[in-house]
């Protein structure tokens, strides 16, 4: 299935499981503060890149989808060091010595960092190198050597650098006369040693390979493929027009990773913004974290290198192929559509469509996005609705509607020509009130907010620049508008940015309500923004960092109470993080207690699932596909009647405490509906989905023998295409044949049948026997725990591919469980003491 993979195995560089808890049931006889029960958040980051790398080695993806993930997977991981590896680095530097909750030092942690990625960029050098461009080359994409150029792609090779890419260069030598010279992030580099005729010593000359000129050159060639060959090769070939008269000794490729953990005390600072210019100033002159340096360089340009960046052995990395795969992604724009997955284009939402969802007896010409909204609460799956049709046009319209009173809106991440904010400079020209928050603290785009706060108060709009000690990292709109009936408040709570190119590649959620109680949260939300404090009293809304935690913790707590008694209790999550150890230990004490819990966790999970007697009834997924999965929903069953979540906010201490996020309760039950489908989908997703064991390693899901292909995201858009051929004012048709119904509850409470079994369970022959063909994942009844054959008519086996079993409760209901020693410890709570 993958190129240069052991499997599909991802190993996690996690220490064993060694959990001794004897059997005993009793919850308080675990100890929760024992290290060993917690991964470690950057080795379960780098697992997450692991599994990105393995769609560059994973031989079903098309040939340019593999060259995308290349360089998608070199900028992950430069963002990796810069941001988690300089973190431990500056700890370490500081004489931090403080245990992590898996119980290493800063120290500890930066040695298994560095152990752990060696692996992952030989893996990706040599799939390049082996797989990729000999098959680019087959496909008539050639990546070529500088020394396999005929002659005459040589001289106009030589004729482009002297012309094109020469007169862009500064060779920057080191000697007596000269300083060494300062290195950028980032940037990649020749070192070149030279010698003077007569002279014995070599001196080092950086050339830095410029960033304005194409990395990839065309060659020109009379077949129809193409020809590239790279740009720091053909600098390196023509070296001596850059420097005539020294002898060329020898020339080595680097390039140098910085700190990107550079920080100014917000309370001492007399001005937001000077700090934030003061931290982009200093990242970058930060202290280096890591070198890339080409194989075979010489020790003599090693040693210097070394020495003067102020590096150790460890965080030297020595590649064989090319430094850097960013630029690798203009291959991708090549009309080439057998080299890669088919397009898709975001749609429009029905409901928001010029006439669509519409009443038979409504005339379209008078349908404003607002009225849409308030019939019903509208649900947005991007990128599978399009972000320009959608939310762009809710603040189009809020900007024109002379009947909008006020625009507010939260800004974390937006794009560089931001049709958002000339909405909102249009609603300030057209006499509105306008507010924006927009976060300079939202690391690698500081410039660019700063750009626009500068812009916005350039209009004469108000501009809140971010809070004391708090991120924010909500995505929340507000539209106050007078109507007939009053002032009405319309909000957009999303989990993605106000970002119309994001909106094309990541997985997100948006949720447009009439909902009062909501709009009022939002009020009390952006007056803080501008005001002194922050209300600790919400209607609806989860906020961070007042309420959310405690509401969270509370929930979770609430199901555990539901399963110690015998009623339905179950918890999916899908989020891009579960880092917060006081949620993590949560989740334990629900586990123990009997909850069915499943997490959809994209990236960092501390959480070890299937541990006897502590997290066995927990499964872990991870989901890596074409699109980003960025989109964050929270299920309780809350014994029958179900609440669902969305909104900003990931399971991480920095979400919970230290950024102001909003979650925001679903009612809508066709939102509740799609939200339900979407977890389904996740759970059964058997070709991009990767299941985690308790070390912390992953396994790729595939398919079983004669089990269709369920994908999350190719179901999603066929979802929306369907929606929108239709004109079904969901936007999505949940429905998929591959997909089960019963995993997760509507919200309808389950009728119960006279004999006090659950109506569901009327599929079942009798009492301990099996639907159709289904079999125990752990063998036939005669390998049964003794509790189970002593109670037969308490049990059956569900006809379901996810579930082997399902237990009776008292209450006349079922809960299903996945392994037979799980089926066999709800038996014994709910019906040992029976005579």
């Amino acid at each position: 299935m993958s190129d240069l993979t052991d499997g599909s195995h991802a190993h996690a560089a996690a220490p064993p499981v060694d959990l001794d808890f004897d059997g005993d049931d009793d919850e308080r006889a675990v100890d929760l503060d024992d290290t060993d029960l917690y991964l470690n958040r950057e080795l379960s980051e780098l697992a997450f890149q692991r599994r990105v790398l393995n769609e560059v080695l994973d031989e079903r993806n098309p040939l340019l989808e593999r060259i995308r993930f290349l360089a998608i997977v070199t900028k992950n991981l430069d963002e990796f060091f810069m941001k988690r590896v300089g973190g431990l680095k500056q700890q370490m530097d500081a004489g931090v010595t403080e245990r992590a909750v898996d119980g290493r030092t800063p120290r500890e942690q930066w040695e298994a960092v560095h152990e752990a990625a060696g692996p992952m960029f030989e893996r990706q050098a040599a799939c390049y190198r082996d797989v990729l461009r000999p098959a680019l080359a087959e496909a008539g994409i050639e990546v070529a050597d500088y020394d396999d150029l005929t002659e005459t792609q040589e001289r106009k090779m030589r004729s482009y650098f002297e012309e094109s890419v020469l007169p862009t260069l500064t060779p920057l030598s080191f000697d007596p006369a000269h300083p060494f010279p300062f290195i950028s992030n980032r940037s990649l580099s020749l070192a070149v040693l030279t010698r003077k005729r007569g002279e014995t010593d070599p001196t080092f000359t950086r050339v830095k390979i410029p960033q304005n000129r194409p990395r990839l050159v065309e060659v020109e060639t009379r077949g129809s493929g193409r020809r590239f060959v790279l740009l720091e090769e053909v600098v390196r070939a023509n070296l001596d027009l850059l420097l005539p008269n020294v002898d060329i000794v020898d020339t080595a490729l680097f390039r140098l990773t910085r700190n990107a953990e550079v920080r100014r005390n917000e309370e001492v600072a007399e001005d937001l913004i000077e700090a934030i210019q003061e931290v982009l100033e200093q990242r970058r002159f930060a202290s280096a974290v890591r070198m890339e340096l080409e194989a075979g360089t010489p020790d003599t340009v090693r040693d210097l290198l070394m020495e003067e960046l102020d590096l150790s052995e460890r965080e030297v990395y020595d590649l064989e192929g090319p430094i850097d795969y960013r630029e690798f992604m203009d291959l991708t724009g090549h009309d080439r559509p057998d080299l890669k997955l088919d397009d898709w284009s975001p749609l429009p939402h029905p409901r928001l469509s010029v006439d669509g969802g519409l009443p038979e007896s409504a005339e379209s010409h008078d349908e404003t996005v607002f009225d849409a909204i308030r019939r019903d609460d509208i649900l947005l799956h991007h990128p599978y609705h399009s972000f320009t049709d959608t939310v762009q046009r809710f603040l189009d319209e809020a900007a024109n509607d002379p009947d909008v009173l006020a625009i507010k809106a939260a800004i974390y991440r937006t794009a560089s020509d931001s049709k958002v904010i000339q909405s909102l400079i249009d609603a300030a020209d057209n006499g509105k009130q306008v507010a924006v928050m927009v976060e300079l603290k939202a690391r690698f785009d500081e410039q660019n907010n700063l750009e626009w706060v500068r812009t916005l108060e350039e209009e004469g709009i108000h501009v809140a620049y971010g809070t004391v000690g708090l991120k924010t990292h909500t995505k929340t709109a507000l539209v106050v508008r007078e109507e007939d009936d009053g002032v009405q408040l319309y909000s957009h709570v999303a989990t993605g940015n106000y970002h119309s190119e994001t909106a094309k590649g990541y997985v997100d959620l948006g949720l447009l309500t009439a909902d009062r109680d909501i709009g009022q949260d939002l009020v009390k939300v952006f007056n803080f923004f501008t005001g002194p404090s922050l209300d600790e009293e919400f209607r609806k809304l989860l906020i961070s960092p007042v309420t959310m935690r405690e509401r969270l913790t509370a929930m979770v707590r609430r199901e555990a109470d539901h399963a110690r008694e015998g009623r339905r209790a179950r918890i999916v999550v899908k989020a891009n993080a579960l880092e917060d150890p006081e949620m993590v230990e949560e989740l334990y004490r629900a586990s123990m207690a009997g909850v069915d819990i499943d997490l959809v966790i994209r990236d960092i999970c501390r959480l070890r699932p299937g541990i006897e007697g502590l997290s066995e009834t927990v499964d872990v997924y991870s989901i890596v596909d074409r699109f980003l999965e960025h989109s964050r929903i929270f299920y309780f069953e809350n014994a029958g009647d179900p609440e669902y979540y969305l909104g900003s906010a990931d399971w991480m201490t920095r979400n919970l405490d230290n950024r102001v996020e909003a979650v925001a309760p679903v009612d809508d039950p066709a939102v509740r509906e799609q939200l339900r489908f979407v977890l389904e989908l996740c759970l059964r997703d058997n070709r991009s989905a990767w299941t985690m064991n308790p070390d912390g390693t992953y396994d790729q899901r595939v398919p079983e023998e004669n089990e269709p292909t369920v994908n999350t995201q190719d179901v999603l858009m066929a979802c929306s295409r369907a929606a929108h051929e239709t004109g079904d004012d969901r936007g999505i048709v949940p429905e998929h044949p591959a997909v089960e119904t019963d995993l997760l509850l509507d919200g309808t409470p389950t009728p119960t049948r006279t004999d006090g079994a659950s109506a569901h369970q009327e599929g079942a022959d009798s009492p301990g026997e099996r639907d159709g063909d289904s079999e125990p994942t752990t063998g036939s009844t005669d390998e049964l725990p003794a509790v189970l054959d002593a109670h037969p008519d308490r049990w059956y086996v569900p006809d379901s591919q996810r579930y082997s079993f399902a237990v009776r409760t008292p209450d006349g209901d079922r809960t299903y469980r996945k392994t037979v020693d799980a089926a066999a410890a709800l038996v014994e709570r709910y019906w040992a003491g029976e005579e």
